[in-house]
Formats: structure tokens, C-alpha cells, sequence
């Protein structure tokens, strides 16, 4: 990791992803800012309204790595943008080599054109790299997901023993909300588009030649040509912020489970092992949830910068003041953590270790508590549900207050026996039979999963 990809060397890996710090590096700003640049000068050449020996001397010059960052930032504290200072230098690189193509860089955009679609390049290239570990993470929770449609777990709610379940179904929760994000993200993606519409969205400045130049410049950077241009219209912003909001939620149900898990107490999945991996700096014993804690930090992150941007979005007349400036860091700060929180989820996934024993095990904590509903549903048919449902209510009373199994006590209920008969009670604390429709779920997640995956293949 380089320090151009990191403005925090000490806790930017931590947060995030290689290809997220890429996307949304200095020079990868500034680099987005160049191609749009580039290929302006191209796409006017095309049409005929800048002379064609210009384009090479511009193209030479739109390289990042021949500006000085410290220099161009230090002039954009003055000037109020990146672009006004990166149009100077680039026009001063363009001149040195060839004044009179000089004469032909920026023609007829504005600073608001090259930073938008500049940051159009950024996102298409931060998503590429972010829906490959969500794809990754995807058929990791789909593997889970199938491999444990049988493994018996205890379902919880308001944190307390509720029935039982499977830990398949539970990789299928996870696995579906996921799919839904993917989603989301994707239609969003569909509505980032060229910016280019000259000082006033207007294109004045090019004539009647400015519809064909921006249908040309669309070509150029491949993003779609939208009706018109969006410099005070910022859903499409808003749209992949709150996309990305909602997916570091839901990546963050997914750290708050695995992390509860993961306490002694309960031990019933683990994430991965491996050298400085979650230990303590006094703890030798210690295995801390470490990608847990980067899912739930980013749930907790990202509704305020959603929040930010959701605010930023009222701009004014066709070019807005401090609104569109308020993006500038919070989206790729957004990307950026949300990133983190998809790389973490997926190496989680991947490694996760699963102790089902455990699983099974804590199913009987309650000594039978847990298929209570299961007894009351089988008695209802026989006394009616309000009187089954009393009876066996004092029956847990009883077996919680004497520490016995609920079977047991119930066992010595006759009207119970008579009703279900031994063996019934017997079949009624098998945990694997009261487990209902968990099977099915999983397998129209599993279905679900397969047709999107094709979709996007």
C-alpha cells in the first residue's frame, strides 16, 4: 500500500480496500479529471470543432504523474476547485509542448464537467472492484448457507432462546439482504452518467455543436449520455450513497451476529485464525472478533455520511454553493469504509469456522424450554390452544424452577400422555422436527442467488 492510496497509513488498511484506496486516491482523482480532459479534446476533434493535431499534445500532457499534488491543492484552497488549477497546469504542459494546441484544452466545459465525470471514472472503477468482493462474499454465504441446511442452532430473539433453527438459514438471511444490496447498487450504477454541460448547462459555448460533442464524449469515457446535464441534480449521487448505506447495514447485521457467536459463552462460529490476528497486547488467550468490529464501526459511520450527502443534494438554480463542495470527501470517505466493511465480510465468510456440536449443544441449554411451542401446538389440537398453552406455561415453571427437563415434567402430566402419548412427547423434543419450512427458505435463497449470478455473468 502506498501513501498516495492512504491519507491515514496507520488505520486506512484496517478500513478499507486496496481497490477502493486506488479509486479514490489523490492521483486517481486527478487522474479522472485528465481522461475527461483527454477525451473532450478527442470527442471535439471528432466533430470537427477543435482541429485534430491538437489531440495528441493534450492526450500527452493528461497524465497524473506529471503534476506536483501538494502544488495543485495548495492553488485549489484559493481557487474553490481541483479542476480551475489542474486546467492551468495542464495548459501549461499542453503549451510547452505545442502552443497552439494549448489553445484548445477545456473547450467549452467548466471546472463542475471534469470534476463530476471525472468522479463518474472513479466510482465505475470503485464498483468493478467492490462487486467482486460482494460477488465473492455471495457465494461464500450460498456455500454456508447449503453445506449447513441441517445444522441445528438455536434461533434467537430479544437475544433470548426462542426455537430452533439452522445455521444454514441463518447464512440464507444474510445471503438474501445481500442480494438485495447488490441490487441496488446496480441500478444506481445504471444513472451515473457523463457530466458535461459548460458554464451553465447550457453548452453555449460550443453551439450547435455541443449535442453532438457530448454524444461523442459520452463514447469516449463509455457512461451514458443522460437527457441533460445534472450539476445541481444530485439523486444519482444519492441514490449510490443511500445503496451504500444500506449495505453497510446490513454488512453490519452480519458482524453483530458472527460477533455475538463468537463470545465464550456461546463459541459457536469463529472468524478466521492466523498470526496477529485478533489477539491482545495483554491477553495472550484472547481470539477478539477484528472484522466484526470493522462491520459494525461502518454501520455506525455510514448513516452520517448518507445523512451528509442526503443534505447536500438541495443545490440551487443550475450550479449549486457548498452542497456539491460537501461531496467531495464524504462519498469517497462512504466508498471507502463500505469497501473495507465487503473485504472484511468476505474474508470472514471464507474462513469462518463453524462449531456445530457447539450449536447442538446450546439447544439443550434450556433442557427442553426451547420446544415448548412445539408441545403447545400439538396440545392445542387436542384442548384448545388457550388451554395448551397454559398448561404447558406451568409446566416451564415448574422444570426452570426444579432444573428438569421439560419432557420429564411433562411426562408426568396424564392428561398430557393421554393427549400425545409417549412416543409423541418424544418426537415433539427432537429439535430437528420442529425446524418448519427452514429447508425451502433456503432453498429459494439458493435459487435467487443462482439467477442473479447469471444475470451478471
Amino acid at each position: 500500500m502506498t501513501a498516495d492510496r492512504h491519507s491515514d497509513p496507520l488505520l486506512d488498511p484496517l478500513f478499507t480496500s486496496d481497490a477502493a484506496a486506488d479509486a479514490f486516491s489523490p492521483t486517481a482523482r486527478l487522474q479522472g479529471m485528465l481522461d475527461f480532459e483527454a477525451a473532450l479534446a478527442r470527442a471535439e476533434a471528432a466533430v470537427g470543432v477543435i482541429p485534430a493535431h491538437a489531440v495528441p499534445a493534450i492526450e500527452a500532457a493528461c497524465k497524473a504523474h506529471l503534476y506536483e499534488l501538494d502544488a495543485l491543492g495548495a492553488e485549489a484552497a484559493l481557487a474553490g476547485n481541483t479542476a480551475i488549477p489542474m486546467v492551468k497546469h495542464l495548459t501549461r504542459a499542453v503549451k510547452a509542448a505545442d502552443e497552439e494546441s494549448s489553445r484548445y484544452v477545456h473547450w467549452g466545459a467548466t471546472s463542475q464537467d471534469a470534476m463530476d465525470s471525472g468522479l463518474m471514472l472513479q466510482l465505475r472503477r470503485f464498483l468493478d472492484g467492490l462487486d467482486a468482493d460482494l460477488a465473492a462474499l455471495a457465494d461464500g454465504l450460498a456455500e454456508l448457507a447449503d453445506r449447513h441446511r441441517a445444522t441445528l442452532m438455536v434461533a434467537r430473539t430479544w437475544l433470548q432462546h426462542a426455537l430452533p433453527t439452522t445455521f444454514g438459514l441463518k447464512a440464507a438471511g444474510w445471503l438474501d439482504a445481500l442480494g438485495r444490496d447488490r441490487q441496488r447498487i446496480a441500478a444506481a450504477r445504471t444513472r451515473l452518467a457523463l457530466q458535461f454541460g459548460g458554464a451553465a448547462g447550457t453548452l453555449a459555448a460550443l453551439g450547435e455543436a455541443g449535442p453532438a460533442v457530448a454524444e461523442a464524449l459520452a463514447t469516449e469515457l463509455d457512461l451514458p449520455l443522460p437527457a441533460l446535464p445534472w450539476h445541481a441534480s444530485r439523486d444519482r449521487i444519492t441514490e449510490l450513497a443511500s445503496s451504500l448505506g444500506i449495505l453497510a447495514g446490513t454488512l453490519g447485521t452480519l458482524g453483530r451476529d458472527i460477533s455475538l457467536m463468537m463470545q465464550m459463552e456461546v463459541a459457536e462460529a469463529f472468524e478466521p485464525a492466523g498470526p496477529g490476528r485478533g489477539g491482545s497486547s495483554t491477553m495472550p488467550h484472547k481470539r477478539n472478533p477484528v472484522s466484526c468490529a470493522v462491520l459494525l464501526s461502518t454501520a455506525i459511520r455510514a448513516p452520517a455520511l448518507v445523512g451528509g450527502l442526503l443534505a447536500a443534494q438541495v443545490q440551487e438554480h443550475e450550479r449549486g454553493l457548498g452542497g456539491w463542495h460537501a461531496e467531495w470527501q464524504a462519498l469517497p470517505d462512504l466508498c471507502r469504509l463500505v469497501a473495507g466493511a465487503a473485504r472484511h465480510a468476505r474474508e470472514t465468510i471464507a474462513g469462518l469456522t463453524v462449531d456445530a456440536e457447539r450449536m447442538r449443544a446450546n439447544l439443550d441449554l434450556t433442557r427442553g424450554l426451547i420446544l415448548a411451542e412445539a408441545v403447545t401446538m400439538a396440545l392445542g389440537d387436542r384442548m384448545g390452544r388457550m388451554a395448551a398453552h397454559s398448561r404447558v406455561a406451568d409446566a416451564s415453571r415448574r422444570a426452570a424452577e426444579a432444573a428438569r427437563p421439560l419432557r420429564d415434567v411433562l411426562a408426568e402430566d396424564a392428561e398430557v400422555v393421554r393427549a400425545l402419548g409417549i412416543d409423541g412427547l418424544d418426537r415433539l423434543f427432537d429439535p430437528l422436527r420442529y425446524t418448519g419450512a427452514a429447508s425451502h427458505f433456503i432453498d429459494r435463497v439458493l435459487a435467487l442467488h443462482r439467477h442473479q449470478r447469471r444475470q451478471q455473468n
